[in-house]
């Protein structure tokens, strides 16, 4: 049985996030574990004197809130496992440690909320989590109240990391939905190369993975117009035409994903999530 984290603040975007996870475990017959980052912070007490440590006020909310949140998730969702956990802390760091110590399929996230999740997905710290956690995230936004795979896309640029991306994939998404891969002929190469490369790959695709019901999309450069800031815009054009419910996003070191981190772009499609996105982990070489 796989395991999912989900991080949550008790915001309306970390509850999206948790239900959304919630339908995606019961599909893929996965656990979850809950995590609440407290961070601790100096308080007006500092004075008092004694040897009985101060608590702060806000944490047994907090744990009433967790237990409040498992009780009603167990029971909208009967026989799932769900378990909390409670850490004070960063919130970057605590779910770096909890992913090192035990082995999660993916972490998933609303893509915005207040106070820890803020905090991931805001300026570096989105970056940081994403480029750097070994566990892959899935991010969240607000609009996805139901969870859905009907068509899933992967951004291709025929590296082998985009295979290891959708092996990450398969444990949460399996393989029954419609796979749309999606390349950005950015050096003008003629078209029936292309089509000769995605032969090839497909054909991969289908031995090693097997994924079988498999489409693909070649888009001009000229769609962005040359300017790697609108990149994150034009990409979310296209997944919203084709009506893709998920993407998948590779971050090896010549995946387009890295490639747009350059020109800031990760920020971008941090703050303007319009579809669930999987950032498959990093591979660290030993």
């Amino acid at each position: 049985m796989g395991k999912l984290l989900i991080p949550i603040d008790f915001s309306e975007y970390s509850n999206t996030a948790l239900n959304y996870a919630c339908e995606l475990a019961k599909d893929a017959g996965h656990s979850i574990d809950l995590i609440h980052v407290f961070s601790q912070h100096s308080n007006s007490y500092a004075n008092v004197t004694g040897e009985s440590p101060l608590i702060d006020p806000r944490v047994p909310e907090a744990k009433q809130n967790m237990e409040d949140l498992l009780n009603e998730y167990r029971t909208k969702f009967p026989g799932l496992s769900i378990e909390g956990l409670f850490k004070e802390g960063n919130l970057y760091d605590e779910i770096k440690a909890v992913t090192n110590a035990t082995a999660y399929d993916a972490v998933v996230m609303g893509t915005q909320g207040s106070s820890g999740l803020e905090a991931v997905f805001i300026g570096s710290n989105t970056y940081d989590t994403i480029m750097n956690t070994t566990t892959p995230v899935l991010a969240i936004p607000d609009s996805a109240k139901t969870y859905k795979k009907n068509k899933i896309a992967l951004l291709c640029n025929f590296k082998e990391a985009e295979l290891t991306a959708l092996a990450q994939a398969i444990p949460l998404f399996k393989v029954d939905y419609q796979l749309i891969l999606i390349h950005v002929n950015a050096s003008d190469r003629a078209i029936k190369d292309i089509d000769a490369d995605f032969k090839n790959w497909i054909n991969r695709i289908e031995s090693e993975l097997q994924i079988h019901d498999i489409s693909y999309i070649i888009k001009p450069q000229t769609l962005f117009m040359g300017k790697k800031e609108s990149v994150a815009q034009g990409i979310t054009s296209v997944l919203i035409d084709e009506q893709v419910d998920i993407l998948l996003l590779t971050k090896s070191k010549k995946s387009v994903f890295r490639q747009w981190t350059e020109g800031n772009v990760i920020k971008k499609l941090a703050f303007n999530i319009q579809i669930p996105t999987f950032f498959a982990r990093v591979l660290i070489a030993k």
